[in-house]
C-alpha cells in the first residue's frame, strides 16, 4: 500500500510500497478516503529535519541526557553511528483521518466492516491507504458527512479542549491569538458556544477569513492593545486562546496586557512561554497549557490498550472530544469547507508537503490528501535488492 513517509535528517517527504498491517485485538482497520496535513506539526518536522545535527539538538533539547547516558555507556563513536543510523530512518506522518472500517479485531464490538469513521493518533492516524487505530481513536461518522470534512475531527478536537480549558461561558468576549487553522476553528467553536469572538494575527487576510469565521472584529498584533480594550467596553478579554505556533514570546505576553483582571490564558499553539510575571500577578490571570486533544492523550492504558475513563468523572476524553466535534460539523454549526485551500492525491503529497514548508511561496490553510478507496490496495512489496541481485545482465 502507498504510505507518506519522511526522512528524520533532511525532512524529505517521499511517497513509500510498504505493506498493509494486520488487524490486532482492540483495533481497526480502516481503508483512508481523506487525512488531513496539520501544517503546523508537520512543517515544524520538515523544518527540524532539514536542522543540521547541532540544530536538530538545540531544537529537541529533551533527549541530549538520553544521548549523554548512551555515549558513558557506549562510547561517542557507537553512540554518534547510532544517532545518524537513527536519522536516517523515514517515519510515518499524520495523525487525522476519516474512512470506512474493513475488519475489526478482537474486543471491537460496537463497530463493523463498512462504518464510517473519524480517526486520531500519531503513527495511527497517519497518511496511509490502510491504517491501523486503536479503538479509543476511531469515532463513527454520520453517513452524509463527507470524509474530507471527518478527516478533520482530531484537528478540531485540539481546538475545542483549547475552548473547554477556557471554560468561556454564554456571552463572554474572548481573543483568539493566531488565526491558522486551529485558531479558525476555535473562532468557529466560540462562535457556537455563545462567546463575542476577537482574532488576531500578522496576516491580514486570516483576520479577514476569521471575520468570516464568526468573529466580530480583529486586529494585528500591534493594533491589538487598544482595539480589544475598544471592543471589550473597556474591561479586557475574559479569555485569551493562543492557537499561534511561533517560538516567540509576544502572544503570551500580549494576551497577559489584553485580559482582564482575573482573566483566563490558555495556551493551544507551540509557542514561547516566558511568562511576565507582574502582568499576570497584577490582573491574577490563570494561565494553562493544553495538552493535545484531551484527557488520553500520551497515556498507553487509554490509547494502546483501549481503557476508557469512566463518563462520570472524565466526561471528555480525547475520542469524546472528537465525537463531539464530529456531532458539530454533521449539524451544520461548524464549516471546515471554506478552510479547505488544497486536495492533493496521496501519490502528489510531496508536493504537499512543498507548499508547507513554504518553498512554493503559495498561501494555504487547510490540506487534505485524497485516496482512491475503490483501488485495490497492494499488498505484495518487492524486494528490490533481491531483484537486482538476481538480474543476470
Amino acid at each position: 500500500m502507498k504510505q507518506l513517509l519522511q526522512n528524520l535528517r533532511t525532512g524529505e517527504a517521499t511517497v513509500a510500497e510498504v505493506p498493509v498491517p494486520v488487524v490486532q485485538p482492540g483495533r481497526v482497520l480502516v481503508r483512508t478516503v481523506a487525512s488531513l496535513i496539520s501544517a503546523g506539526t508537520e512543517r515544524a518536522l520538515t523544518e527540524l529535519g532539514q536542522k543540521s545535527l547541532l540544530g536538530k539538538a538545540r531544537e529537541r533539547p529533551e533527549l541530549i541526557g538520553k544521548v549523554w547516558e548512551k555515549v558513558m555507556t557506549e562510547g561517542v563513536a557507537q553512540t554518534l553511528e547510532g544517532v545518524r543510523d537513527k536519522l536516517d530512518q523515514s517515519h510515518a506522518v499524520g495523525y487525522s483521518a476519516a474512512g470506512i472500517v474493513i475488519e475489526c479485531g478482537d474486543n471491537v464490538t460496537d463497530l463493523r466492516p463498512g462504518d464510517h469513521v473519524a480517526c486520531a493518533g500519531t503513527d495511527y492516524a497517519s497518511h496511509a491507504e490502510v491504517i491501523s487505530v486503536p479503538r479509543n481513536l476511531c469515532v463513527r461518522v454520520p453517513e452524509h458527512l463527507s470524509f474530507a470534512e471527518a478527516a478533520f475531527g482530531t484537528v478540531g478536537a485540539i481546538a475545542l479542549q483549547g475552548v473547554r480549558l477556557a471554560e468561556p461561558t454564554l456571552g463572554e468576549s474572548v481573543v483568539v491569538i493566531g488565526l491558522g487553522l486551529v485558531g479558525q476553528l476555535t473562532v468557529q467553536l466560540l462562535k457556537a458556544n455563545g462567546c463575542r469572538v476577537f482574532g488576531i494575527d500578522i496576516d491580514e487576510s486570516r483576520i479577514q477569513l476569521g471575520l468570516a469565521s464568526g468573529a466580530e472584529a480583529g486586529s494585528v498584533p500591534a493594533e491589538a492593545r487598544e482595539k480589544v480594550l475598544a471592543w471589550s467596553r473597556d474591561r479586557g478579554a475574559d479569555a485569551c486562546i493562543i492557537t499561534a505556533a511561533t517560538s516567540s514570546h509576544e502572544p503570551v505576553e500580549l494576551a497577559g496586557e489584553i485580559s482582564r483582571l482575573k482573566g483566563r490564558v490558555v495556551a493551544v499553539g507551540l509557542v514561547g512561554m516566558n511568562v511576565p510575571r507582574n502582568v499576570y500577578y497584577q490582573r491574577e490571570l490563570t494561565l494553562k497549557v493544553s495538552m493535545s486533544y484531551g484527557p488520553g492523550r500520551h497515556d498507553p492504558g487509554y490509547e494502546e490498550r483501549g481503557n476508557d475513563y469512566p463518563i462520570a468523572y472524565v466526561r471528555w476524553t480525547e475520542g469524546r472530544n472528537i465525537e463531539a466535534f464530529i456531532d458539530l460539523l454533521a449539524t451544520g454549526r461548524i464549516d471546515v469547507k471554506p478552510l479547505i485551500t488544497h486536495r492533493f492525491p496521496i501519490d502528489e503529497a510531496p508536493q504537499a508537503y512543498q507548499l508547507i514548508s513554504g518553498k512554493s511561496q503559495e498561501p494555504y490553510l487547510a490540506v487534505t490528501l485524497e485516496y482512491d478507496s475503490e483501488s485495490e490496495v497492494n499488498r505484495r512489496i518487492e524486494n528490490r535488492a533481491a531483484t537486482k541481485k538476481s538480474d543476470p545482465s
